[in-house]
């Protein structure tokens, strides 16, 4: 352990995740503390502030914790802060918030992020580089500053180099595990379709691969090859098993009361440093809860 003005330094020796380090490095504090000094900015990995408490250390890694209280804790019930440096911030959305608005009185993620970056002193805005639908919940991604934005907006499928969605689907797929093509296109009335030839569409393909499996419901893996509008909700209405919760591709089926797809893994190169940054969130307990 080293000591710096305002910070506790210590280098990590082998791989762990970040929060029993905290707790072991801070003689054994509660995980309530450990949690409570994350997710108010106390934390550095690297020099990057760091809120993910399961963020997996690697030996060499530096971690600074702050012996101060944070001037500006952030809480938001719509939006958790995962990681945050001067060029970019992860984060985790809820259900029932758009990621942008579609109005100047919207709120949205955005909004809530440029309040934050107003109250905390920081000299940025967030900008979108991508998007999840309001009733789906998960990570995502902003970046800070106009460089990072261009970087991962005109490199986006060379930087993402993992992304992952758990649902929560009517029946059980057989097999288990596939993949799934076909072509996307929209109607007049703004409604996805899918055909298994080149409708004039464009070209979607999503692997799936059931973790758990009831006798109502399923859990899936969902790995995007493509990235297209409404892709996973309009491919599993192809195969018959429907994300719970989907009013525009489902069957009825709701049994959590919102739309059971959540994007739960980010992996990506940082747009400036070219780190591979790597990003998971459980799966929604609700989600399993719905099993049955």
């Amino acid at each position: 352990m080293q000591k710096k003005t305002g910070y506790l330094t210590f280098r990590v020796t082998e791989k762990t995740e970040l929060l029993p380090f905290i707790m072991s490095s801070l003689n054994g504090i509660s995980r309530t503390r450990a949690k409570a000094i994350l997710s108010g900015g106390g934390i550095l990995v690297n020099r990057a502030v760091t809120k993910q408490f399961d963020y997996v250390l690697k030996p060499r890694d530096v971690v600074e914790i702050s012996r101060q209280k944070p001037k500006h804790v952030f809480q938001s019930r719509f939006v958790r802060i995962v990681y945050e440096d001067s060029q970019i911030i992860v984060i985790e959305k809820a259900a029932g918030i758009l990621s942008m608005a579609t109005s100047t009185r919207s709120q949205c993620v955005k909004s809530i992020l440029d309040k934050y970056f107003q109250t905390s002193h920081q000299q940025c805005r967030a900008h979108v580089v991508h998007r999840l639908d309001r009733d789906t919940s998960g990570l995502l991604v902003y970046a800070k500053t106009m460089e990072a934005e261009q970087i991962l907006e005109q490199n986006w499928q060379d930087i993402v180099t993992d992304r992952r969605y758990i649902a929560l689907v009517s029946g059980t797929p057989t097999p288990l595990h596939g993949t799934i093509r076909s072509w996307l296109k929209d109607n007049s009335a703004y409604v996805t379709y899918s055909s298994p030839v080149d409708n004039g569409g464009k070209l979607a393909v999503t692997h799936y691969r059931t973790l758990k499996h009831a006798t109502k419901r399923s859990v899936l893996e969902l790995k995007l090859e493509t990235g297209r509008k409404n892709q996973i909700r309009v491919h599993l209405q192809d195969i018959g098993h429907p994300v719970c919760g989907d009013i525009k591709y489902g069957n009825g089926d709701d049994p959590i009361g919102r739309l059971a797809l959540h994007a739960y893994r980010l992996n990506f190169y940082h747009p400036i440093t070219r780190e591979l940054l790597r990003f998971e969130t459980p799966i929604p307990k609700n989600f399993l809860a719905g099993l049955e």
